[in-house]
């Protein structure tokens, strides 16, 4: 402790002693005709000197025994030890450091138990089409490939909500925004899902324009079209019904929709729906719902920039909605350029979260 001291005043010391050398200077140009007066003076200065240092070293006691000694858990930098204001000042970052940790770890915490209860759920909802798939193999000597392929369809759905679910913590990493034609990626998803749609005797609707663009992560946006997409038919339970997929244009904004005719949403549930893990009433009821699917698309949108709201009332259906807005700038860009031309030489301005028309 007492080395840490003298460490720590080092430089005071050292003036000191260049200030009693400069004295003695002074008193030897003088031509030493009062010695006594000189010596009085080194010992006094002196003694005031050691006797500062010591009035310091009692002040600082309790901070350096604290700071030498092996704490044994981090909440002892919230002890409030300081006698000066240097160490008071020291004390109070110290405690805001603090703050910045335990948030940090209650974020990791957080992210941690969300990743196990997510793979507890999957794996337990992955039980399902495995034991079906499992159950066709022994009891019949020929496979239905429909059937099969409806199983492995859930599969790679449910193995997609992980991936995108593992990826969500390093999303700027993996984000990649262009300018997609939203007609053309619904197409693709409704593809994509239509033996979902054929098993459950339920049709896929597309009214967007042709000429709608807009300014997104297409594996993202791509992904939760298809989380709109599986919840709008999962709580289909009506055979004939029908899933529709619309935009509405108005100013600088397209909202795109996604409307079923299903079960609908209990208003007591419509506010928790993005929760993660929260499955609500209809979740109990088909006893397939993993909580996770609108959380994750909500988190998605959320980091894209894009709005998204839900709309339902009960027995009559739900309505999915992402909001693109658009960002009008002074100047295009050549890919703005070049996309005008493209479509019948209608002027596409800046780089804006949409641009979509009406056609006629």
């Amino acid at each position: 402790m007492f080395r840490l001291f003298i460490r720590e005043h080092l430089i005071f010391l050292i003036f000191h002693i260049i200030l009693v050398m400069f004295i003695m200077l002074l008193y030897w140009l003088d031509g030493f005709r009062n010695v006594d007066t000189a010596i009085y003076s080194i010992v006094i200065s002196s003694i005031l000197t050691v006797t500062f240092l010591g009035a310091v070293f009692v002040q600082k006691f309790s901070f350096y025994k604290k700071i030498l000694s092996v704490p044994t858990k981090i909440e002892v930098v919230l002890q409030r030890e300081a006698q000066s204001p240097e160490i008071k000042q020291v004390e109070t970052y110290l405690q805001h450091i603090y703050r910045l940790y335990q948030k940090e770890v209650q974020l990791l915490y957080a992210r941690q138990n969300r990743h196990l209860q997510f793979m507890n759920s999957w794996v337990h909802q992955m039980k399902t089409p495995i034991s079906v798939i499992e159950l066709m193999t022994q009891e019949h000597e020929y496979v239905d490939s429909r059937s099969v392929s409806e199983e492995m369809d859930r599969l790679k759905r449910g193995l997609d909500a992980v991936l995108m679910n593992a990826r969500l913590d390093t999303f700027e990493e993996d984000m990649q925004i262009e300018q997609v034609n939203l007609k053309q990626l619904v197409r693709e998803v409704v593809t994509s899902n239509k033996r979902l749609f054929i098993g459950s005797h339920v049709f896929p609707v597309i009214s967007i324009e042709e000429n709608c663009i807009i300014t997104t992560d297409t594996k993202w946006i791509r992904f939760v079209i298809a989380q709109f997409l599986t919840n709008a038919v999962k709580y289909t339970f009506e055979e004939n019904k029908k899933v529709f997929f619309e935009t509405n244009i108005h100013d600088d904004v397209a909202v795109f929709s996604v409307r079923d005719e299903g079960i609908g949403i209990p208003a007591s549930d419509l506010k928790r729906v993005t929760k993660a893990f929260f499955t609500g009433e209809n979740g109990r009821k088909t006893g397939e719902s993993t909580g996770m699917g609108l959380y994750l698309a909500q988190e998605i949108c959320n980091r894209l920039g894009h709005e998204m709201r839900i709309n339902s009332k009960t027995g009559e259906g739900t309505t999915v909605s992402i909001i693109f807005k658009q960002q009008e700038q002074e100047e295009r860009s050549d890919q703005d350029v070049d996309i005008s031309t493209r479509r019948s030489d209608e002027s596409i301005r800046g780089e804006g979260s949409s641009s979509c028309n009406k056609s006629t």
